[in-house]
């Protein structure tokens, strides 16, 4: 279930000793209550798709429950240095986890890289005619009287690596006042998806995600930093549940939806 991290912590306890009341009530159903880990995973938000899925398959094989809070990388790493009751941390770049590192927030050994993506221009509607990324790019012009869709450019990764793009190609201070910035990817894709801004920048897998856009173009890989999903637990946290967990981020299964929505897996 994909709730806010509000709400999750309005519900935790609640729910926590509800499961062991449910579990003596139901009799044969209790040993495995019982032994159920509730799992915390904070997550980038362009993982919105693949972990509802990841989500299924790994309550159903292990009978522990995963509960995702999904937002902007810079927003999550900020709400784990505040005392968010976090146990992983799946973010969508790794200057954010070295932060957490830097700060002792991840527990030894417990961070390995998991992913890679593409980063996309998008148009709105599915015939979107295609441009060419590169120097002559005149994309202000293609814009006409709307806005360029992207996620908080100097803190989202997405955002960020975007910002790194266009300037690379040499077009960033002509569009600089032209972007729509959103609080993380996703809300950049529903921007232009709804038509509310006509071309965005955001992730392969959100473009793969959503029926209404195009992608029109991909952004040469040497024109923004790798981008790159680490994965950590975090520290003071563990358990069966948290490894069971990531047993499962590197399992066959969770390989096989993740690369089916666009990822490129790093792990074996």
């Amino acid at each position: 279930m994909n709730i806010s991290l509000e709400v999750l912590l309005a519900m935790l306890p609640w729910t926590l000793s509800c499961r062991l009341a449910l579990g003596v009530a139901l009799g044969a159903w209790s040993p495995v209550i019982a032994a159920a880990d509730q799992v915390v995973v904070f997550a980038a938000a362009s993982l919105t798709t693949a972990l509802t899925q990841i989500e299924t398959g790994f309550e159903a094989a292990t009978g522990h429950d995963l509960v995702v809070s999904l937002g902007g990388s810079s927003a999550l790493a900020q709400q784990i240095r505040q005392g968010a009751p976090a146990d992983l941390f799946i973010s969508a770049s790794t200057d954010w986890m070295d932060a957490l590192a830097a700060d002792g927030l991840i527990a030894p050994g417990g961070r390995f890289d998991l992913l890679g993506n593409r980063l996309v221009l998008i148009a709105h509607g599915r015939d979107a005619a295609r441009v060419a990324i590169g120097p002559g790019l005149d994309l202000a012009a293609h814009l006409g009287e709307g806005r360029l869709a992207m996620a908080l450019v100097d803190a989202v990764p997405a955002g960020i690596y975007g910002k790194a793009a266009l300037t690379h190609l040499g077009v960033w201070p002509a569009l600089a006042p032209r972007v729509a910035q959103t609080d993380n990817v996703r809300a950049a894709l529903a921007l232009v998806a709804l038509g509310e801004a006509p071309y965005g920048i955001v992730y392969a897998t959100d473009a793969n995600a959503q029926d209404n856009v195009t992608i029109i173009a991909t952004f040469p890989p040497d024109s923004h930093p790798p981008i790159t999903y680490p994965v950590a637990v975090l520290a003071g946290r563990g358990g069966a549940g948290v490894d069971a967990f990531v047993a499962y981020l590197r399992s066959d299964a969770a390989r096989t939806i993740l690369e089916r929505q666009g990822f490129v897996a790093l792990q074996p």
